[in-house]
């Protein structure tokens, strides 16, 4: 709607801007002709001055213009005729003739009479007037100070909720002044408050009575501003200043008596664990008794239990010592007879044993003769060997001394050997020995035999 309302409101300026450059341009063209005539006739004289009177002044379209005119003053009175009220406000007509006209215009469209009703609006949006309770707030706060029945000064911070009842618009704007919240809000918040005060000392004010002048001086803001169609939807009262000296004696007032219910709630405290104390006493003594009846009675019914338990037990006893008696006879039977299979078994290993003793020493007697042939017929072969190789035990001592000696050089004819005397004195050793035997054997393998089994004896 309100780009309708442009459109026309353009329409109807380029209707008029049209019929005055139509004007205009008639003009010019008319004032350009008459030039030109001037121009082409020549050098002014008489008969020029009478030529120019009979000719006229040129075709202006006046009739055309005012009717451009008169068409563009339609869309203007229409767009004139169109207010729109937008969201959050309310807005009454004022005429002209006959002022105020009653009825509230709402957001929305709304159509008027042109050039003659006028459109107000007023915000129907809550607004909040506040006060503060001293000069240090902000300087466009209105300081609120009021005094108690004892005549001291006390700043109070209040704020107050309220809007325009949009039903009486009309009266509001016919009687009220303007603005309304710092013309009516304000006197009256003030009022009220510098009205109730002195009902009250200052000490129900800051504590115990707080709520309820704010309650009443609520109760009379709303009263009064309603009847000038104000809607009050709230009353606050933040804070309260109170003068200097006066806040520090209340205070030092304050921490007394806190210190007197401080010392009150902790006699009361002492007092309630002393009976504390009392009550737990009697109920552990309660306690003591109960678990003492209650031992006792057990104690009677465990002696009875175990008079009953007796009338069994003493059979099961007896027949318990009957047969662990049997178990003893039995383990005494059981354990002779194993101590005469003990025996037996002992006879008999010592039987296998002797046995097994008498195997052993046929059994050795049998390796020492069966070794003693082997190792004369042993000797006999050495000797025989020797016989035939007498070098032959040279090479074995030397191999005998292989681990002790890196090079070994031995005389062809053996007179420096150190073997030499070995061998003569094993040679007359082994003819003193076979002279008791057989002369027929040769003496030198016999020496060489022992030589030799001397040589293999050392380390």
């Amino acid at each position: 709607m309100l780009a309708l309302k442009y459109l026309l409101m353009i329409l109807g300026v380029g209707l008029f801007g049209g019929s005055g450059i139509l004007v205009a341009y008639d003009i010019y063209i008319a004032a350009r002709l008459r030039w030109l005539l001037e121009q082409t006739s020549g050098e002014p004289g008489t008969e020029a001055v009478q030529s120019k009177a009979a000719r006229p002044f040129g075709p202006v379209r006046w009739r055309l213009a005012l009717q451009l005119a008169a068409v563009g003053i339609v869309p203007v009175l229409v767009a004139l005729s169109i207010v729109v009220v937008p969201d959050g406000t309310a807005g009454i007509r004022v005429s002209q003739l006959s002022g105020v006209r009653p009825g509230t215009l709402y957001p929305g469209v709304h159509l008027v009479t042109p050039l003659v009703d006028d459109v107000v609006l007023y915000d129907t949006r809550e607004q909040v007037y506040t006060t503060s309770a001293n000069a240090g707030n902000k300087a466009s706060t209105e300081v609120l100070t009021v005094q108690a029945r004892e005549g001291l000064n006390l700043g109070l911070a209040v704020s107050v909720r309220y809007r325009i009842d949009p039903s009486k618009l009309s009266s509001i704007h016919q009687n009220l002044p303007q603005p309304v919240g710092e013309q009516v809000v304000a006197p009256v918040v003030s009022s009220t408050y510098r009205q109730l005060a002195p009902n009250y000392v200052t000490r129900e004010i800051f504590a115990v009575k707080r709520e309820e002048l704010r309650t009443q001086a609520a109760e009379m803001i709303k009263t009064r501003l309603a009847s000038d169609g104000i809607v009050v939807r709230e009353v606050l009262l933040r804070d309260i200043q109170l003068p200097a000296e006066y806040a520090k004696g209340l205070e030092g007032l304050l921490l007394k008596e806190q210190e007197n219910e401080r010392l009150g709630t902790e006699q009361d405290i002492k007092l309630k664990e002393v009976k504390i104390a009392e009550l737990e006493a009697d109920a552990q003594k309660a306690r003591d008794v109960k678990q003492a009846e209650a031992q006792a009675q057990v104690r009677v019914l465990q002696a009875k239990a175990e008079a009953d338990a007796m009338q069994y037990t003493l059979p099961l006893k007896e027949k318990q010592i009957e047969q662990t008696k049997l178990e003893a006879q039995a383990r005494k039977e059981s354990t002779l007879q194993n101590a005469e299979a003990a025996a037996q078994a002992k006879i008999i290993d010592s039987k296998a044993e002797l046995e097994r003793q008498h195997n052993l020493s046929d059994a050795e007697a049998n390796r020492i003769r069966v070794t003693a042939a082997a190792d004369s017929e042993r000797m006999k072969y050495e000797a025989a060997v020797l016989k035939q190789n007498p070098m032959l035990i040279q090479k074995i001592i030397a191999e005998r001394l292989s681990d002790k000696l890196q090079i070994m050089m031995v005389p062809i004819d053996g007179k420096n050997f150190f073997a030499s005397d070995v061998m003569r004195s094993a040679f007359q050793g082994g003819v003193g020995a076979g002279s008791s035997g057989d002369d027929s054997e040769d003496p030198a393998p016999v020496a060489t035999a022992t030589a030799q089994r001397k040589a293999n004896k050392r380390p």
